[in-house]
């Protein structure tokens, strides 16, 4: 190649390498965990790193030997292979042991002993802790619950659906935001109770360094201690069915004053919701509120237009359950009811019980929707105060 060419060519590839380099020192890469803000993701950042100086110095050394061999010890001419045909000495016996020493005290000392203090503050669930937070997960959203304070919610995907769809531009928390978030006090040791109605999810928050199974029929535990007020992200890592990437996890840390206030906030909204359950609605009131609740509930498995997703899902548009007297002859609800369905759920199939995650006005909302959209036109409705007096009964017909 002409000298011209050889140096249009180095000064074109001088010229790449150049934007390429100022593009990387202007974009904002992370190669790093996140900022950690409890003494569990500290304690763990702290151990990953002291692992890696560990085995960089490990791969340093070997890979250093390595060369050395196969560049002194290679066959080549006027170079005599060495015989051993001796036996083996001390000094080969030494040369045996000593790596061997070299990386159990390595493995049981250097590491061993920071992953057990670890692993040993990870589980530190006996220390008393300054609350309790209850985790129930499901298909496909998350339940929190306050024991002490008596408060309870459902936390599911905010992200609007024309955004899953592509019909229109990501959030800037795309698929990594809430309707309610969970909001925890800083500088509070939390407790953390974590179970399942249905299958295994895993609770997880990268900052919080906690990583936690819910598993059904079983209650699992860990805790925080948020050192930061802030808004962590995390999300379900366990994969638990169709919509396994829709449950993201929102925490909001807040000072303790602010925790309060928002406690009694919540008790208010509480009072109110359980309130709208004795007044009687009218059928626009039920089919709105229930549209916000299907959207949010029933949507990711019965689809948005309630065409379902047959066999595992099915359709709610012309389905026999949805479409049968709400009343009995009687004036009762039959057991086995589109009420009885939405209630008490299903046992063997992927229809969950909304009776401890809904309302009463939202389960009269969502019921009432459903008969009366999708083509079914049954034009009749259930009032709040009807399923509070259902479950007072216990929730079955």
């Amino acid at each position: 190649m002409p000298k011209t060419r050889r140096a249009r060519l180095f000064g074109s590839l001088l010229a790449a390498a150049s934007a390429l380099l100022a593009h990387q020192a202007t974009a904002a890469f992370n190669f790093n965990f996140p900022e950690p803000v409890t003494p569990i993701a500290r304690e763990t950042l702290a151990v990953h790193n002291e692992f890696m100086l560990i085995i960089t110095i490990l791969f340093v050394v070997v890979f250093a030997i390595m060369v050395y061999s196969m560049i002194y010890h290679r066959k080549r001419p006027g170079y005599e292979a060495a015989t051993y045909t001796a036996p083996t000495s001390r000094l080969q016996w030494f040369w045996v042991i000593l790596p061997f020493a070299i990386l159990l005290f390595i493995d049981f000392v250097l590491m061993g002993i920071p992953a057990v203090n670890a692993i040993v503050e990870m589980e530190d669930i006996k220390t008393k802790a300054d609350m309790v937070l209850k985790v129930t997960g499901m298909q496909w959203k998350w339940q929190y619950e306050y024991p002490e304070s008596g408060l309870k919610f459902t936390s599911t995907l905010a992200t609007p659906r024309s955004q899953i769809d592509n019909a229109e531009a990501k959030g800037e928390h795309y698929l990594l935001e809430v309707d309610n978030p969970v909001v925890l006090p800083v500088g509070k040791k939390v407790r953390v109770l974590l179970t399942s109605t249905d299958v295994i999810h895993t609770w997880w928050v990268p900052q919080f360094g906690v990583k936690r199974d819910a598993v059904p029929g079983f209650l699992r535990e860990t805790w925080v201690k948020i050192e930061k007020p802030g808004i962590y992200r995390g999300q379900c890592a366990e994969l638990c069915g169709k919509d396994h990437g829709f449950m993201p996890v929102v925490v909001h840390a807040v000072p303790e004053a602010e925790f309060i206030a928002w406690q009694d906030a919540q008790k208010a909204k509480m009072a109110a919701a359980a309130s709208s359950a004795d007044r009687t609605w009218s059928k626009d009131e039920l089919m709105a509120a229930g549209k916000t609740v299907y959207e949010k509930q029933c949507a990711m498995c019965h689809q948005p237009e309630g065409q379902g997703l047959p066999p595992t899902f099915p359709a709610l548009a012309g389905s026999k359950v949805v479409n049968t007297p709400l009343l009995s002859a009687e004036d009762k609800i039959a057991a086995d009811s589109h009420v009885d369905r939405v209630m008490n759920g299903k046992a063997g199939t992927a229809m969950q019980a909304f009776r401890n995650t809904l309302s009463d006005a939202d389960l009269a909302a969502v019921i009432t929707f459903e008969r009366n959209s999708f083509g079914n036109h049954r034009g009749d409705m259930i009032q709040p105060a009807q399923i509070k007096a259902l479950r007072q009964q216990g929730g079955k017909p």
